[in-house]
C-alpha cells in the first residue's frame, strides 16, 4: 500500500471518532465515566501491541512523571471538556475546533522557546483566530444561538493538547517510545478516572444492556489506539511532515461522516471558518522534535 494511501486511511479512521464521540454521550453518559473506559479500552490495546513486540516496560520515576503529564493533559483535563462540549455541539464543531492543537500550541511553543518568531506561523495564529470569530460571531453561524456559550468550553481541549505537545517537546518522553507512553499514561489515567468518576455519580457499569452509545465509545476509543500506532509507523516511514498533513483529513473526514452518519448541516459561516482554521494550520505547520509527535485531533486523546 502507497504511504499516500495510508495517510488517507488514517484520516478516514481517525475522523470516524468524532461522530462516534457525539454518539457515546447522546443518553447522557457523563465524561468521567466515558474517560475511564476509553482508557481501559485504549490500555488493552496498546498493552497488546507492547507485549506483542516483547519489549518489557519497567517505569521509574522519570516514566511515572511522564505517564502523569500525559494522562493529565492528554485525557483527563482536555478529555472532560470535549465529551461535556460534544453534548451540545454538532460533531462537525467539535472536528472544527479540534483541528486548533496547532495553533493553541505555537504561542506556547514560543513562551518555552521551543520554536522561533516567524511572521508566517503568526499570521497562521490569526486565521486560526478568525476561524473561531467566523463560529461564534454570526448569529446564523451555529444552529442553535446558546450553542455559542459551548465553544469556549470545547476549546479547552486543544488548549491542553498544544500543551502536552510542547511539554513533551521540551522535556522529552524519559526513553519511551510513543505506544509505550500512551500504554502507560492510559493505565495511570484510568488508575486516576476510576475514584473519580465513582465519586462524582459518572460511573458507567458496563453489566447492562448495550446500544449505540456504548458500542460507539468502544469503537471509537479503538479506532484511536489502533490509528495512532499506524500514525506513529508512518511518521517512521514518511517523516513528521508529511504524517503531520493528516490533520487535514481528520478535520475533513470528521465533518464527512458527521453529515453522513448525523445527518448534520452547516452554515456558510462554518464552512468559511474550516477555510480560515485551514489556512491556519497550513502556515502553523507544526516542527515536531521529538519522538512523540503531536496527534493532530483526537477529540478524547488518550496520548
Amino acid at each position: 500500500m502507497r504511504l499516500s494511501s495510508v495517510l488517507v486511511l488514517l484520516g478516514a479512521s481517525w475522523g470516524l471518532s468524532v461522530p462516534l464521540m457525539k454518539v457515546a454521550v447522546s443518553t447522557g453518559y457523563q465524561p468521567l465515566g466515558l474517560i475511564f473506559w476509553e482508557l481501559v479500552i485504549a490500555a488493552a490495546i496498546l498493552g497488546g501491541i507492547v507485549a506483542a513486540r516483547g519489549r518489557g516496560l519497567r517505569p521509574g520515576r522519570a516514566q511515572w512523571t511522564m505517564f502523569l503529564v500525559i494522562a493529565l493533559l492528554g485525557t483527563l483535563l482536555p478529555g472532560t471538556a470535549s465529551f461535556k462540549a460534544a453534548a451540545y455541539l454538532p460533531a462537525g464543531i467539535m472536528a472544527l475546533v479540534l483541528s486548533l492543537v496547532p495553533i493553541f500550541a505555537l504561542p506556547v511553543a514560543l513562551a518555552l522557546g521551543n520554536d522561533r518568531f516567524e511572521w508566517l506561523r503568526i499570521a497562521g495564529l490569526l486565521f486560526g483566530l478568525a476561524g473561531i470569530v467566523l463560529l461564534v460571531a454570526p448569529e446564523a453561524s451555529l444552529p442553535e444561538a446558546s450553542m455559542v456559550a459551548w465553544v469556549p468550553v470545547a476549546l479547552i481541549a486543544p488548549f491542553f493538547y498544544g500543551i502536552e505537545g510542547n511539554v513533551v517537546s521540551r522535556f522529552g518522553t524519559a526513553g519511551l517510545d510513543p505506544v509505550e507512553l500512551l500504554f502507560g499514561a492510559s493505565c495511570l489515567g484510568a488508575l486516576l478516572a476510576a475514584p473519580a468518576a465513582l465519586a462524582s455519580g459518572h460511573w458507567i457499569d458496563p453489566v447492562r444492556p448495550w446500544g449505540a452509545a456504548e458500542w460507539a465509545l468502544v469503537a471509537s476509543s479503538a479506532i484511536h489506539a489502533v490509528t495512532y500506532a499506524g500514525y506513529v509507523w508512518l511518521v517512521g516511514r514518511a517523516g513528521a511532515v508529511f504524517a503531520a498533513q493528516v490533520s487535514y483529513l481528520v478535520t475533513g473526514f470528521g465533518v464527512l461522516w458527521s453529515i453522513i452518519m448525523l445527518s448534520e448541516s452547516y452554515s456558510g459561516w462554518v464552512w468559511a471558518a474550516m477555510a480560515a482554521m485551514f489556512a491556519g494550520l497550513f502556515l502553523v505547520q507544526p516542527r515536531p522534535r521529538t519522538a512523540l509527535v503531536a496527534a493532530p485531533v483526537l477529540p478524547h486523546d488518550a496520548r
